[in-house]
Formats: C-alpha cells, structure tokens, sequence
C-alpha cells in the first residue's frame, strides 16, 4: 500500500466571526469557502511567520505521532478582506496578513482539559509530553495548558511557543541536542510514567522521510525573513536539520523527563 501524502487543503476565508482573546496573538473565529469553521491564526500577529512555523510544524508532528490534533489547513485572506472591520486593532491585523495564513479546524463544544477533573492514561501522557520535549514547547503548563476535551477524549491545540530556538536563531545545533529542562512546568509530567516504553514507538513514526514531508510544507513565503542571510530554501533545511538532530539524540530529553518527573513525585 502507497503510503499517504503529508498535505493540507488551502482554503479562503470567507467571514471573520470574532476575535479570540488569547494572549498577543489575536487569533479568530472565522468561516471559509468550506463552510465549516476555524480558528485563524495569523501572519501579522505576535511572531508573525515563525508562530505559524512552529504551529504547522509542532501539529503535524503531533498528528503523525498518532495524537489528535484538529485539522490544520492553509487560510487564504484576500486583500479586500476586512476593510468594514470597525475595529482598528483587527483592522490592523488582517491588512497585514493577506496572503496566505493558517487555521484549526474549530470544534465546537469543546472544553478546556483540567488536570484535577480529567486524568489521562499514562500512555498517552507520555506520548504528550515526550512530543513537547521532542518540538521544545514551552507553552504546555498548568496555567495554560492547551489542551480540549471534544466528545470524552483530548485534543491538543496551539503549538506557536513550540521551535523557540528560531527566534534568536543562534546555537540551533546546540538547542536540538539540549536536554529542554522547561519539561519541568508540563502539566501532564505527573502522568507521564511511560516515556522510557514509548521511545522507540515515536522515534519509529517520526522518520527522516517524514521529518523532510513535514518541513517541505512550509510555504515558501513564510520564510521569506527580513534581514534574513539565508534563502528560504536554507532556513527550510535548519528546520530539517533541527528535527534530525533533536531525534538522535533524544535520550537527551527523554532523561530529563524521567529525572523531572521523579523530583516530582
């Protein structure tokens, strides 16, 4: 059997419903030419791009690794789009980010995990917080942990904070080959008592193939950096690099979990 081509739809974004206020970044409710609903995530907002970089990167990873993640699409906003928005600020926001953007399947209903109402199988705690050590997310804690319950089972969202290293640029190789001692602050470590067992699982699905499908889906615009020295095409290959360099030697991260964790317990 051929295996599955990493791809994701490109739609237009028809209608802008309203503002999510979360944090800097102002994503937003909004309809597309599918008719169904997502939340948008937007170039000209916080980090601009490299928010969206390390969203489709951080979501597609998480999905190949087996965990649910909404559907991600590229969202396309037309240059007349917004122009009655009343608002300013969004106003703002969406003149500078016309072009092409990206968005969540929204879904509807869906309430925000809590540790104390929910525990999760260790597994899949395991699985969680092996993939935020594996994408060096930061932005997983018991203050925010971005995470859904929808229909009894959990969701992971927003992957922005992960790929940090890519905001000062400097020392990347250094950074893949850390140990990510944030892992601390996880608010599933408690749970996570598998990650030694799944290691090899996840290091199986993530292969040097998949790892290149999954950069190669960064559209060429979104790394197009100003002041940048390298070509697009060079920054595309950092990520790649990174993402090799943080699996062989994920044993790094996969100790300071297990370490976190018993300082925990």
């Amino acid at each position: 059997m051929a295996k599955e081509k990493i791809e994701l739809r490109t739609v237009n974004v028809t209608r802008y419903i309203t503002p999510l206020r979360e944090g800097g970044s102002l994503p937003a409710l909004a309809e597309a030419d599918d008719d169904f609903k997502y939340v948008l995530k937007f170039r000209g907002a916080g980090h601009g791009v490299k928010a969206l970089i390390a969203e489709l990167l951080g979501g597609e990873i998480a999905r190949i690794l087996g965990l649910k993640v909404p559907e991600m699409v590229f969202a396309n906003l037309d240059e007349a789009f917004g122009r009655s928005e009343a608002d300013e600020e969004i106003q703002d926001l969406l003149k500078g980010s016309r072009g092409l953007n990206l968005a969540l399947h929204f879904l509807s209903g869906a309430i925000t995990f809590d540790p104390v109402v929910t525990r999760p199988d260790s597994v899949l705690a395991s699985k969680i917080v092996w993939l935020d050590a594996f994408t060096t997310n930061i932005d997983r804690t018991v203050k925010n942990t971005n995470m859904l319950i929808w229909h009894k089972e959990l969701w992971l969202i927003d992957h922005g904070a992960t790929f940090y290293f890519h905001h000062s640029w400097e020392k990347w190789e250094q950074q893949a080959q850390s140990t990510f001692p944030y892992i601390k602050d996880h608010v599933l470590l408690p749970f996570a008592s598998k990650v030694g067992e799944i290691q090899e699982e996840m290091l199986s699905l993530l292969t040097d193939e998949v790892l290149a499908e999954i950069t190669n889906l960064i559209p060429k615009d979104w790394l197009l950096w100003e002041g940048a020295e390298l070509s697009p095409e060079a920054i595309r290959q950092v990520y790649f690099q990174f993402l090799l360099q943080r699996k062989k030697h994920s044993i790094n991260f996969v100790k300071q979990i297990q370490h976190a964790r018993e300082a925990i317990l």
